[in-house]
């Protein structure tokens, strides 16, 4: 069965973004590939301006953000779905649900809606409370007007059908295996090979980062340690401030060429994945799958993809421990290659392009189904 099918709720494809615009970029060609119509919606003022990708059909839309900040969210997400209205798609994808779901009125009623339900919003500490009042009310409006769901983490999958009495598909994201190119772009003058630790995420609260970098503080380790990402917003000036006496750490830096970044995971002692929230981490599959040995912070999404090959920290005093401590032989080395064997036969892109098509196709069929069956009696 080939369908057409819409994906909505991102910036666009190619990916310059990350998390779902990551997805969407592998899922849309994947579909592709398998004989499917698929259409992704870009921001007008996305960097790819061409109207396909891949063999993907772009449709550009009109984004306010740039204007008016977050709230031009709002009104691209509407521009989108309004033209989605127009297109008789048999089934529409929403990568999200933070501000499409008040539109679910305007949700094309003749197409099967599946929302992938995202990493529980609401939780996250950077936003106020009026806001994660309100991400529980989207994604209480999302359930309403979805005909099914995608969790990105059996955590979220469970967590919906305890609150909603919800059945979500379980499909992760993927991740690629570390490649002999990607190795080779190693700078040896960077650093020696295990000769510094390394962390890479947003500079946000939840992702653990001043614990980190405070029990490495502590430490007496002689090695440096490397941190991945964009310092230009207050928590990040913050935390470049109240490590700046410590000349073992680093700030390197938002750096988004990805060999780069996967040979420096490769080359790490030990990778530190601090987020607290959401589903399945992206960069945590791709430490994994670049052969990086890792400490991540103690919590159920984490440990239910690490399960017990990695080290985990609950605060400072745990990381210094695990800094001072933590050697990289037999036991540790087995810990990287059972990761790898995850990567390859549970996190790879075509096992998930495969999950994604089946159950596009399932739930399609299921709603015309019950649509025949109403239309009968």
């Amino acid at each position: 069965m080939k369908l057409r099918i819409a994906i909505l709720g991102i910036r666009g494809v190619p990916n310059y973004y990350g998390g779902f615009e990551h997805i969407s970029e592998y899922v849309s060609a994947g579909l592709v590939k398998r004989g499917h119509s698929v259409t992704v919606y870009n921001s007008h003022n996305h960097p790819y301006q061409q109207d396909s990708w891949n063999g993907v059909e772009i449709r550009h839309c009109y984004d306010p953000e740039y204007l008016v900040g977050t709230a031009g969210q709002f009104i691209y997400d509407m521009n989108c779905l309004l033209d989605a209205r127009k297109r008789n798609f048999d089934v529409v994808m929403l990568m999200g649900y933070t501000s499409s779901s008040v539109w679910g009125q305007l949700y094309p009623k003749n197409s099967t809606i599946i929302t992938n339900m995202d990493g529980m919003e609401w939780k996250r500490t950077k936003y106020a409370k009026p806001v994660q009042q309100f991400l529980k009310y989207a994604e209480k409006l999302a359930v309403k007007h979805s005909d099914y769901y995608v969790a990105d983490s059996r955590v979220i999958k469970a967590y919906l059908k305890d609150k909603y009495n919800i059945n979500s598909k379980y499909i992760p994201y993927g991740a690629d295996i570390f490649t002999d190119f990607e190795r080779e772009q190693y700078d040896v003058n960077e650093a020696l090979k295990e000769d510094y630790f390394l962390l890479m995420a947003r500079m946000e609260p939840e992702n653990n980062i001043e614990a980190i970098l405070e029990g490495f503080n502590q430490s007496n380790s002689g090695k440096k340690f490397k941190v991945l990402g964009d310092t230009g917003n207050r928590f990040g000036k913050f935390i470049t401030n109240k490590f700046a006496n410590d000349e073992r750490i680093q700030f390197k830096g938002a750096i988004f060429d990805t060999p780069k970044v996967r040979s420096l995971q490769n080359n790490s002692y030990l990778y530190f994945h601090g987020h607290s929230v959401g589903g399945t981490n992206p960069s945590l599959l791709e430490a994994m799958a670049s052969e990086a040995l890792i400490a991540a912070h103690n919590n159920p999404f984490n440990k239910s993809v690490l399960n017990t090959d990695a080290f985990y920290f609950s605060n400072a005093a745990e990381v210094t421990h695990l800094v001072e401590n933590v050697q990289r032989k037999a036991p540790e080395k087995n810990m990287v290659m059972n990761n790898l064997y995850k990567i390859q036969y549970q996190f790879n892109w075509e096992r998930v392009i495969d999950q994604y098509e089946e159950f596009i196709i399932e739930s399609y069929k299921h709603k015309n189904y019950e649509a025949i069956i109403a239309d009968k009696r």
